[in-house]
């Protein structure tokens, strides 16, 4: 039985990838949220807040999801 409830770009448990994001996707100072609503509901946790802007990356550190700026992104916060 096979569990790879993700969509192709969403990197999970056991799963390669990772969330790709443009700078419009992010929250007001360069962050978004995990578990993300594209994710399957067996795999939710608390949802916590993950700086990408900073380093251009982050990864959640409940379920290990990669969070990243898609190539040539660039965030302009507030």
């Amino acid at each position: 039985m096979s569990t790879n409830a993700h969509p192709p770009s969403t990197a999970g448990p056991g799963l390669k990838g990772a969330v790709e994001l443009s700078a419009a996707d992010l929250l007001g100072h360069g962050s978004t949220f995990c578990p993300n609503p594209r994710m399957a509901l067996w795999s939710n946790h608390p949802k916590v807040f993950i700086d990408v802007a900073t380093t251009g990356e982050g990864r959640c550190p409940y379920c290990g999801t990669v969070y990243r700026l898609k190539a040539g992104e660039h965030f302009h916060g507030h």
